[in-house]
């Protein structure tokens, strides 16, 4: 765990920071960051992306994973959440509900969040959680002051997502194979770029539903596994 606690306080300091500077970057200057922090996000979702060469199982799982989603409401759940926050702390400047959405789903989706909480759990080797900490907190500082403080609370986010992974990860070691963890990636990658089209607001994609299809190709080998045992 010591690599997502790692995470959770860079995200929480670099919060801080950009709360700081926040009068600094205001109107117009804030709107082109944020365009410019969007289209850096659209890339690193193509990188992860092109991970894979599996693209039929990329497709079949964003399909399902997102049919998943609509069906229980992802997105709902989450902007409820947001708003619930927002209403907590009404005297915060800026949209804490859209901050809060973004930068969680950010954090937690990419390939390193994913990698590296897998490899924390079953080696112990924290180094890539540790790099995703300078990034996550350098990345928190712009969105901080540009999205407002909704920021700072992706933490607890990516402290329960992260952790999760992290605890689960070694009663799931003999499913997570390379190609799964590589198919989990690409799939995150396209959520990711999602993402930077609604920073771009180039359309309202409820990004949230489709998380579920990021852990089918995880659900899809076990699967697999368990009828290769019956039959």
């Amino acid at each position: 765990m010591l690599g997502t606690v790692v995470n959770t306080l860079a995200i929480v300091a670099g919060s801080v920071v950009g709360l700081t500077l926040r009068r600094i970057i205001a109107g117009k200057k804030s709107d082109t960051l944020i365009y410019a922090v969007a289209l850096a996000v659209i890339l690193i979702g193509l990188k992860g992306a092109w991970k894979t060469d599996d693209f039929l199982s990329v497709i079949i799982c964003m399909v399902v994973g997102t049919l998943i989603g609509e069906l229980i409401k992802i997105e709902d759940r989450v902007e409820r959440l947001g708003r619930w926050l927002q209403g907590k702390f009404s005297q915060s400047r800026g949209d804490l509900s859209k901050g809060f959405v973004t930068t969680s789903l950010l954090y937690c989706v990419g390939s390193m969040a994913i990698v590296g909480s897998l490899e924390s759990g079953l080696t112990g080797n924290h180094d890539i959680l540790f790099a995703k900490s300078v990034l996550d907190g350098l990345g928190s500082i712009l969105f901080a002051a540009t999205l407002g403080v909704g920021v700072i609370f992706s933490a607890a986010s990516v402290f329960f997502y992260q952790g999760t992974i992290t605890l689960t990860a070694s009663f799931m070691k003999q499913f997570l194979t390379t190609e799964v963890i590589t198919q989990m990636s690409g799939v995150g990658g396209l959520v990711i770029v999602a993402m930077g089209f609604n920073m771009l607001d180039i359309a309202k994609i409820k990004v949230a539903n489709i998380l579920p299809a990021i852990f089918l190709p995880l659900v899809y080998y076990m699967i697999k596994k368990l009828l290769a045992v019956l039959f």
